[in-house]
């Protein structure tokens, strides 16, 4: 079934088109003025990469801290034992512990942006790894490590995990809120674009950045010609 859209969506989309490909500074500029809902609108990114999902060498992930944070203040669950309970709750983690934070993921007691955990209790995590799929914490997102302390800050001050489809070369993200400015919008795709050329996977032929378009919760897609982010 088609989606259907409303008509501050359709007549927003009226004024943009669809077809015309623009400077990243152009893009945004245009998704800004189309944000003008009644609530401070998220600005997203799609983008659509040249691999191949299905084999494991052409895999894109990672992580980012963009310069200007995500303007939100992410929900954190930790699980860990020991002095790192007291390391993470005073690094900011909303839920902490261990056999008892995983009881309450199972039961959908508790709700949260990012899981994040230590290595010593990954082998207690494994019984939730259907329920979670890919927010199950991974040291490849970095959402597993060590130094749980500053997996914590770094997530609260706005660093955000990337990763392809399963069974596409697509990217979304987030960049930030439509009440940013014009700069820090800016700054924030360009290292985000910038950390996904970076991890472009050496197995990966052909063109590897197809189309990138920006758009914001409730407003049409703007797309990004690719050409001048080269």
């Amino acid at each position: 079934m088609a989606l259907k859209h409303g008509k501050r969506y359709r007549a927003l989309a009226e004024k943009v088109d669809s077809k015309k490909l623009h400077t990243l500074e152009e893009a945004i500029s245009v998704v800004k003025s189309a944000a003008n809902a009644k609530f401070d609108e998220t600005v997203d990114v799609t983008v659509v990469l040249g691999i191949d999902p299905r084999k494991g060498d052409q895999q894109v992930r990672g992580t980012i801290t963009l310069p200007h944070g995500t303007g939100k203040t992410p929900v954190v669950a930790v699980v860990t034992r020991g002095e790192n309970i007291n390391a993470a709750q005073a690094a900011g983690a909303d839920f902490v512990g261990a056999e008892e934070i995983i009881d309450q993921i199972e039961k959908d007691e508790i709700a949260f942006d990012v899981l994040l955990a230590t290595p010593d209790v990954m082998r207690l995590l494994a019984r939730l790894g259907k329920k979670l799929g890919p927010r199950m914490p991974n040291a490849k997102s970095g959402t597993v490590g060590p130094n749980i302390a500053q997996i914590v800050a770094d997530r609260k001050k706005g660093q955000i995990e990337y990763r392809n489809e399963p069974k596409a070369g697509v990217v979304h993200s987030i960049i930030g809120k439509a009440s940013f400015d014009q700069n820090a919008l800016n700054e924030n795709a360009e290292a985000l674009i910038g950390a996904l050329n970076k991890a472009k996977p050496s197995a990966a032929k052909g063109t590897y950045l197809k189309s990138v378009t920006l758009s914001s919760t409730m407003g049409p897609g703007v797309k990004v010609d690719v050409a001048t982010l080269r």
